[in-house]
C-alpha cells in the first residue's frame, strides 16, 4: 500500500510515523513544504519518497493519506484528497468548526471515500476496559498548566479528546447537555460539560490553569469503580483497591491507543471497508455547541 503522511510535526514524528515504518507491506510518501524537515525526518526513518508539493504526492496513486499538518490546513488539505479519491486519516479536530467538519464529512459521504477522525482514546487499553464496567457515573478530567487560551482552540483542539470520550463512553441516549466555564480577558481558564440521560451522568472537565498536565477517567457504577490515570494505570475499587501498570515494555503509541487506530483505519482501506465519519461530526457539533455557549456567558 502507497501511504501518504501530511506534516511532519511532532505528533507524526513521535506518535504515527514509528508505527507506519515498523509495518510491512507500506510505501510511505512524505509531504512537507519545509525541506529540512523533509530530509531530516526522510532520513530518520529511511523513506526516500519525498515530496515538497501536495500535487506532487497526490501523483503517487495513493491508496490512503495520513493528515498531521495543522489545523488550518485540515479542510483544504482533506478536501484535496476526498476530490481524488484518497481514504483519509485526519488528526483531530477535522476542522476548527463544526461547518468544516460537516463540509469534510458530506464531501466523503458524497464521493464515497473513507474518512476517519483520530480519536485515538476510543482504541486505548484503559478506556476500552471502561466499556465492561457499570457506567452511572463518568468524570473525566484532562488538565494544563499555564494554557488559557481562545476558547475556540482550546476546545476543538485539546478539550474534543475529553468531549469525544464521553459520547463514546455514555452507555445511553444523551438527553441533557449543560456547560460552564471561565473565561478571563478572552482565554478560556476552564470549562465543564455535563451529560445526563435515562440513569447516567458523565461530566468532563479541563482546568488549563491547573499547575499540573494530567488526565484522569472515573467510571462507577453497581457498587463498584474503575479508575485510569494518564492512560497508563488502571485502578479497581470494589473492597480492596487492585492496580494495574502499563508493562515496561509497552509503546507509548499503543497505551494511548494510537497503534491501534491506525491499524483500524489500513485494514479498513485494504479491505474496502467503508468508513462513516458521521459520529466524529456528532463530536465537532457538540464542540461548537459549547464555544458558542462559553462566548455567550462571557460576552
Amino acid at each position: 500500500m502507497r501511504i501518504g503522511v501530511i506534516g511532519l510535526g511532532d505528533i507524526a514524528r513521535k506518535a504515527y510515523l514509528p508505527v507506519l515504518a515498523a509495518r510491512p507491506g507500506l510505501e510511505l510518501h512524505l509531504h512537507t513544504r519545509t525541506p529540512a524537515t523533509l530530509d531530516a525526518v526522510g532520513d530518520a526513518y529511511r523513506v526516500g519518497h519525498r515530496h515538497t508539493t501536495l500535487d506532487a504526492l497526490l501523483d503517487q496513486e495513493l491508496d490512503a493519506a495520513f493528515v498531521h499538518a495543522s489545523t488550518e490546513h485540515h479542510v483544504a488539505i482533506t478536501r484535496r484528497l476526498l476530490e481524488a479519491g484518497v481514504p483519509a486519516y485526519v488528526d483531530k479536530p477535522l476542522a476548527r468548526d463544526a461547518a468544516g467538519a460537516r463540509e469534510l464529512t458530506e464531501l466523503a459521504e458524497e464521493r464515497g471515500v473513507p474518512l476517519m477522525v483520530g480519536f485515538n482514546r476510543r482504541h486505548a487499553p484503559g478506556y476500552l476496559q471502561c466499556l465492561d464496567h457499570p457506567r452511572d457515573l463518568i468524570l473525566m478530567q484532562k488538565n494544563r498548566i499555564g494554557l488559557a487560551d481562545d476558547p475556540r482552540e482550546v476546545v476543538f483542539d485539546d478539550f474534543i479528546h475529553v468531549v469525544d470520550t464521553l459520547r463514546f463512553l455514555v452507555p445511553g441516549r444523551v438527553e441533557d447537555v449543560q456547560v460552564s466555564a471561565r473565561v478571563r480577558d478572552g482565554l478560556l481558564h476552564h470549562v465543564v460539560l455535563r451529560l445526563t440521560g435515562d440513569g447516567f451522568t458523565a461530566i468532563g472537565s479541563m482546568n488549563r490553569m491547573s499547575g499540573s498536565t494530567e488526565e484522569s477517567l472515573d467510571v462507577s457504577g453497581g457498587d463498584s469503580r474503575r479508575q485510569v490515570l494518564n492512560l497508563a494505570e488502571i485502578i479497581d475499587h470494589k473492597g480492596q483497591p487492585t492496580v494495574r501498570r502499563r508493562g515496561d515494555w509497552v509503546p507509548v503509541a499503543r497505551q494511548r491507543g494510537i497503534e491501534q487506530i491506525t491499524l483500524a483505519f489500513l485494514a479498513a482501506v485494504r479491505d474496502r471497508r467503508p468508513l462513516d465519519a458521521r459520529d466524529a461530526l456528532a463530536t465537532h457539533e457538540m464542540c461548537e455547541r459549547i464555544v458558542t455557549e462559553v462566548l455567550a456567558r462571557a460576552s
